[in-house]
């Protein structure tokens, strides 16, 4: 979709001058990467780029040229202090020592100090070559910060200085007066000629040029003629007057060797940034400035690219994280001053990893382009949005009507969306789920509220996606709750907090006891032994159920073993196992290894998946459990006839057993409806050859029907509750079995 002419990705106002999945990462890397290659290694001026402590992390062609080192001999090696003449570095220490009333050391500290405090420093230095050869540099130095703001290195661009110097020290060693200059003005001429930068002579009386370099004609593409007839003021960009209060400044010794930086305009209209570095000498009445000009437009053009790649997202060129929080604190700030209100969203697509699985990234890449330029369209120009990362976005809006202004622009973001997306020849519809948070009312700092911002979202996520949310107070409590929760699960992983109870799976024809399901627990310090409801969420929305799930498989088969040697004998231990562990983890490692170190039969592991688990991602999901079915393990599916139930899905995968549904085995003595679905079930499975467990079995009424109707076995709390594994060998001493036919009444 084409944007508005004057608007751009993530553009503000302007008065408001605020510059804001694995294929995916990777590309962007690569592009960065090449396009910093060539920015640092295309230049002639020296990059040395430092980590916070100084040691030199990048070295470009540029430095290895004017030092006479190659990269590997000072990468992660040295300083640039240590190429520095050591005499000047005391100097230099001492004079900041004096300038801000503290002690600084005579090494890097002394060349980054101003850096480090955020003040733009450029100076002049002697640097060593690698041959003990000395040359003057003029350094420009950065600190590059990352987007919480924290100084994590400082890049120093130099440039070579020598030619610069030469003249300098001619035109002291002559001491040029205007009136008695001609034999040494072909002297100075010859110099001056001879050097890369441009050189003029300025009379302050007429503020026209007197004298120039052949360097000066190529930069500006002026003859020497029309230049003599011309000053400062018909080639700088910028108001006369303030040109000569400069001259006089420098005359006046204010501004004694201050080097600025300005734009040239060139013959043929273009323009030139360069570096002015000044110096005045009296010449009878008038007074003579010489300026000596570096052109820096290759330099300024590396900085933008720099500046570009370091605040923009390659793929949307929208503003990106750190832009996006530089912009907010800025907006905030102002908004302070201007009685507005503001609203931040973050804007997080519905579902499209499955964009990525089952299209390509480079079909991700490009949903993520064209909803960008959608977003873009739907605000104002004044308006922020940035990419937060991923498929995440983020919108700054300024308003002074509250609420419904933010309302009105989320239902926009939701219609302009709704649209479908052409991608590779298929229209693919996208929703997003958005979270919004108001300034002041929510809060005031730019971290908080864009936290507060995924706070909503993710509650518009759980509200069943493609709406949005306004933050709450309570949304808060129950992000802090979650993350508390996480926390608390973390620990119990780490202290061996979790246990196993086991509920047996009984067979209805023999009444006997067949095996045990492995059910989680949490004996949590200080609220007792917690059910899988209270925290099985919170792990399969973490990441923790991976780690959780393996130790849950470890723990079972390190119980069968025990049993095993112990004289119980071989009993079989069912374990539910997440979706999650196909895609995320080493489901197959994870069950052979805890076999072998158990020293256990791999028939005595049974491993129940439900069925969306087993859709979500069908190629991975049918090899893990093909290579489980030849290992040994027996495989159920679990909540049989919520999901899919599909006679297709159920000949192409490896199982062995369906475990009906609890919600269909409570009414089925009373509800037509689901008694017909466990018949239908029943007679299926059968058909396949696979074995059938009810699950739930509460009633004797609800036995006797499952016997009648040949389900192979039963669990609930008619036979026994999960019991702990001391529960387990008792009943299996004891020999408990279920009644016979006519003896249905529940155990005690």
């Amino acid at each position: 979709m084409s944007k508005p002419n004057d608007a751009r990705p993530g553009s503000v106002d302007s008065d408001a001058p605020f510059p804001t999945n694995k294929s995916l990462l990777q590309s962007q890397i690569l592009k960065a990467d090449a396009l910093q290659h060539a920015i640092f290694n295309s230049a002639h001026f020296s990059s040395i780029a430092t980590d916070e402590h100084g040691v030199i992390q990048i070295f470009n062609v540029g430095a290895e040229r004017m030092l006479g080192y190659v990269a590997e001999d000072v990468v992660n090696r040295v300083t640039p202090a240590d190429i520095s003449d050591p005499d000047e570095l005391i100097c230099r220490a001492s004079g900041l020592s004096l300038e801000f009333h503290t002690t600084i050391a005579p090494g890097f500290e002394a060349l980054v100090f101003k850096a480090s405090r955020g003040i733009e420093d450029i100076y002049e230095l002697t640097y060593i070559r690698r041959d003990g050869s000395r040359f003057p540099a003029v350094v420009s130095v950065t600190g590059l910060r990352d987007a919480q703001g924290m100084l994590i290195g400082y890049l120093l661009i130099g440039t070579d200085n020598t030619a610069r110097k030469q003249v300098d020290e001619a035109l002291s060693a002559k001491n040029l007066e205007l009136a008695a200059r001609t034999a040494d003005l072909q002297f100075f001429r010859t110099a001056m000629d001879a050097t890369a930068d441009a050189i003029v002579l300025i009379s302050r009386n007429t503020m026209r040029f007197v004298e120039l370099n052949a360097t000066t004609c190529a930069l500006l593409g002026y003859s020497r003629a029309e230049l003599l007839c011309m000053g400062p003021n018909d080639i700088v960009v910028g108001a006369s007057d303030e040109i000569q209060i400069e001259c006089d400044a420098v005359i006046a010794g204010h501004a004694v060797f201050a080097d600025k930086q300005a734009s040239l305009r060139c013959k043929n209209g273009e323009k030139i940034d360069v570096e002015i570095f000044r110096q005045t000498l009296p010449s009878g009445d008038d007074w003579i400035i010489v300026c000596v000009m570096r052109d820096i437009s290759e330099r300024k053009a590396a900085e933008e690219r720099m500046y570009r790649l370091a605040h923009f997202d390659p793929l949307t060129g929208l503003p990106n994280r750190t832009l996006f929080y530089e912009s907010l604190k800025r907006t905030l700030a102002r908004a302070a001053k201007s009685d507005w209100m503001i609203a931040v969203f973050f804007i997080d697509l519905d579902n499209f990893k499955n964009v990525n699985d089952t299209m390509g990234h480079d079909v991700g890449d490009e949903l993520l382009h064209q909803v960008s330029n959608r977003l873009t369209a739907s605000i104002r120009i004044r308006d922020t949005v940035g990419r937060l990362g991923g498929d995440e976005f983020a919108l700054i809006l300024i308003m002074k009507k509250g609420q419904n202004t933010a309302a009105q622009v989320a239902t926009k973001i939701e219609n302009t969306l709704r649209t479908p997306f052409r991608l590779n020849g298929h229209d693919v519809l996208v929703s997003a789920s958005i979270g919004i948070t108001l300034y002041p009312d929510d809060a005031t700092d730019p971290q908080i509220l864009l936290q507060y911002a995924d706070t909503a979202m993710y509650q518009a996520k759980q509200s069943g996606r493609n709406t949005y949310r306004f933050f709450t107070a309570q949304m808060n409590v129950d992000a802090i709750a979650r993350r508390e929760l996480e926390v608390a699960l973390r620990f119990a992983l780490e202290h061996d907090e979790f246990v196993l109870h086991y509920q047996p799976k009984v067979d209805l024809v023999s009444g006997k006891i067949e095996g045990f399901e492995a059910l989680l627990r949490w004996e949590r310090p200080g609220h007792g032994l917690l059910f899988p409801g209270a925290f099985i969420p919170a792990l399969e929305e973490t990441g923790l159920i991976v780690l959780v799930g393996k130790w849950v498989i470890g723990e079972a088969c390190r119980q069968i073993g025990v049993w095993m040697r112990g004289g119980i004998g071989p009993v079989r231990v069912a374990v539910n196992v997440s979706g999650r562990q196909f895609v995320e983890g080493d489901l197959y490692g994870n069950v052979t290894q805890a076999i072998h170190r158990n020293a256990i039969r791999s028939d005595l592991l049974e491993l129940e998946i439900t069925e969306s688990s087993l859709m979500e991602n069908t190629e991975l999901t049918v090899a893990i459990l093909q290579n489980l079915r030849k290992a040994g393990v027996t495989v159920s599916i679990d909540d049989f006839g919520t999901g899919y139930s599909s006679l297709a899905y159920l000949r192409r995968f490896p199982i062995n057993k369906l475990k009906i549904d609890m919600s269909f085995i409570r009414d089925v003595t009373s509800n037509v409806d689901d008694a017909s679905i466990v018949l239908a079930i029943i007679s299926m499975a059968h058909s396949l050859h696979l074995q059938v467990v009810a699950e739930g079995v509460e009633t004797a009424e609800q036995l006797r029907y499952l016997r009648e109707h040949e389900c192979d076995q039963m669990q609930g709390y008619y036979f026994s509750r999960p019991v702990p594994a001391t529960g387990v060998e008792q009943m299996l001493y004891d020999g408990k079995q279920l009644p016979e036919q006519d003896e249905c009444t529940p155990a005690v």
